[in-house]
């Protein structure tokens, strides 16, 4: 019970002292399809929805299907900069032509392809769990070394419930009203490349599970047009698949981002191709945490104010003569 009464004490404590990266500009999962690590900031919320046309194509039934629908997601930061609840969904109208002697048969259906309520939480951000290598004004080869914090991702962990209801065409026989979805999503930033890998596992407490991953590389070409590209894959029983995205995104305002894209597949059961386009826009009330400056700080400051004041750096505690 001790152990379990100071896992909660610290749990709290970390909720409410980690000062995460709330960006001055939007920072829109769309267009693509994984999840960033970082949450929208507390009191942000935001809305990213869009259209999507596309066609697929089976060679084996040789049949066509036209689809046409929309996406829509709720981004909430809740209590802390750390934690996001999250509604994601997609509403799909599709027809599907199949040959039949001289003419054709043609079925259609409309309906919510998917509805999925979650919750995102930061657990490890490098920027702040990692010190920041300082200059080493003695010694030109250790400032040579790589940084390791630039191969450290940040790491997020998401948990989520797929539902649906009454009778829809879009779920499999058998498959349950309420089903979970979970992930682990890690982050690299590099300057102007952004590296976003999701690791999924969906509806895994049904027959017929999901497993898959999205990899979105983005680079900001200038401080309002960025282009990405992305490889999903999806690994079940009853459908597997690997899709290419790629398309940009430009701000129009700091609060306010509009996006194209398309994806491709590589197989031919079916073939696929869509095309899609999108907005996305912040309410922000957010309002920075305050916090006790931490050692490390406090230390750095000092070492900075050394500095100025005399041309060098006073020997550290190590002996060193010039810190780390």
């Amino acid at each position: 019970m001790h152990y379990l009464k100071v896992g909660i004490a610290f749990i709290f404590f970390g909720i409410f002292s980690v000062n995460a990266q709330y960006t001055e500009t939007i920072n829109s999962n769309r267009p693509g399809e994984s999840q960033g690590a970082f949450a929208v900031g507390k009191n942000v919320l935001q809305l990213e929805a869009g259209g999507y046309m596309g066609n697929n194509n089976h060679k084996f039934f040789n049949s066509e299907t036209d689809i046409l629908g929309a996406s829509y997601g709720f981004r909430y930061g809740f209590l802390t900069e750390i934690l996001e609840l999250n509604f994601f969904g997609s509403f799909q109208d599709q027809v599907t032509s199949v040959p039949v002697g001289n003419g054709s048969d043609e079925f259609r259906i409309s309906n919510f392809n998917t509805n999925t309520i979650g919750a995102k939480f930061l657990i490890f951000d490098p920027h702040i769990s990692i010190k920041e290598r300082k200059v080493n004004l003695y010694s030109w080869d250790a400032n040579q070394r790589i940084d390791l914090r630039g191969l450290i991702p940040a790491i997020s962990v998401y948990a989520g419930a797929n539902f649906s209801w009454w009778e829809n065409p879009y779920m499999f026989e058998g498959e349950s009203i309420i089903s979970p979805k979970a992930a682990v999503i890690t982050q690299h930033n590099w300057g102007r490349w952004v590296l976003v890998m999701n690791f999924i596992a969906d509806k895994f407490t049904e027959e017929y599970p999901s497993y898959g991953g999205v990899f979105t590389l983005t680079h900001a070409i200038s401080p309002k047009l960025a282009v990405f590209g992305e490889f999903q894959t999806y690994i079940s029983d009853l459908y597997a698949d690997e899709l290419l995205r790629g398309g940009a995104a430009y701000l129009l305002s700091k609060d306010f981002q509009v996006d194209i894209s398309g994806l491709v597949n590589f197989k031919d059961t079916p073939s696929r191709w869509q095309v899609a386009a999108g907005v996305s826009y912040r309410f922000d009330f957010h309002e920075e945490d305050e916090y006790i400056e931490d050692t490390y700080e406090g230390d750095r400051n000092k070492r900075d104010k050394e500095l100025e004041e005399t041309g060098f750096y006073k020997e550290s505690d190590e002996g060193t003569g010039s810190g780390e």
